[in-house]
């Protein structure tokens, strides 16, 4: 197999010296920056044009947040849980999630720039109708996730497992699936011309659109 091509993203943009600094209150404040925000958890709700600039979140939980149009610049997020998260249409870049919890994580419509996300639990995650560039997924766990109608530019998926994952109305051309683990995907077939597979994949395509292989 040809090696993998590696992906380079910018990184979060951080000083070294980030003070801690406790839950911000996002119904009066709706721009926080330069912290270190840890153990704790939001549950504000229906939270609309919230900015996070230049922040750490360690240990914090998101869970049941819903979210709209955020942005988030210069962020990393360590063992945070976004389970069944709604942020819509956020706008992110330069931002790592690590080592998260994003079960049913809603990004739908979000834009992506310069974004890694690294040991993560995001089955029944959703990018539906996203825009995605140079945006790292890495050895994470994306089962029945949904990328229907998304734009991924400058992608790339490293050893996932992506079974049962949602690509239809996404074209998948430079998209390099080869080290990630699937039985079966929800794609249709004119969105795979590109795609880039492994010999053993094949089978699992030539079986999903019903053709019979000849050994």
């Amino acid at each position: 197999m040809t090696k993998k091509k590696t992906l380079k993203i910018e990184s979060p943009i951080l000083p070294a010296d980030l003070p801690i600094q406790p839950k911000p209150d996002l119904a009066v404040q709706d721009f926080v920056e330069m912290g270190i925000i840890q153990d704790c958890v939001f549950d504000d709700r229906d939270v609309d044009r919230v900015t996070f600039e230049k922040i750490i979140f360690k240990n914090v939980t998101f869970a049941g947040t819903s979210w709209t149009r955020m942005e988030l610049t210069d962020t990393i997020f360590e063992k945070c849980d976004f389970s069944n998260a709604e942020w819509t249409d956020a706008v992110i870049h330069r931002t790592e999630f690590r080592d998260c919890k994003m079960i049913g994580m809603q990004l739908t419509g979000a834009t992506i720039r310069n974004v890694l996300i690294d040991n993560a639990l995001a089955d029944y995650a959703s990018l539906r109708v996203s825009n995605t560039k140079q945006f790292i997924l890495q050895d994470s766990s994306l089962s029945r996730a949904d990328f229907c109608f998304a734009k991924l530019q400058k992608t790339e998926l490293s050893r996932c497992n992506i079974d049962k994952a949602q690509f239809s109305g996404t074209p998948l051309s430079g998209i390099d699936l080869s080290d990630c683990e699937f039985n079966g995907l929800s794609v249709n077939i004119e969105d795979l011309k590109g795609c880039i597979i492994s010999r053993e994949q094949a089978y699992v395509f030539a079986a999903l659109f019903g053709l019979v292989v000849n050994e």
